[in-house]
């Protein structure tokens, strides 16, 4: 199931959460941004919010869907700060790093 085209999502830019073995930060989770996240991500050193129109990028803002390597979200999650997860578009491989009881806890409704 796609995440997000409108800013289009994915490792693969092809608008679903899907990983394979060049993905090595596991973009995995299907994630609603929301402001806390935003600021806690660009605190964290990955500014999702500034634009990059050299790299195709729009930059995110609250609301937007977008695929987050599960070790962010993880990290995210254990600063209480964790976006709310679509959890039928989010892959299967996240249960790797983060468990299904924390994703089902933050579920987007």
């Amino acid at each position: 199931m796609p995440c997000g085209n409108e800013p289009l999502t994915g490792f693969f830019r092809n608008g679903c959460c899907d990983t394979g073995p060049e993905d090595t930060g596991i973009h995995t989770v299907c994630a609603v941004m929301t402001d806390a996240f935003l600021v806690y991500s660009r605190l964290a050193g990955n500014d999702l919010s500034t634009p990059h129109p050299e790299w195709g990028f729009p930059g995110l803002r609250a609301g937007d869907r977008w695929c987050l390597c599960a070790g962010r979200w993880r990290e995210a999650f254990d600063a209480g700060v964790a976006p709310p997860v679509v959890l039928a578009a989010t892959h299967e491989e996240t249960l790797a790093v983060i468990t299904l009881d924390a994703l089902e806890r933050h579920a987007a409704h």
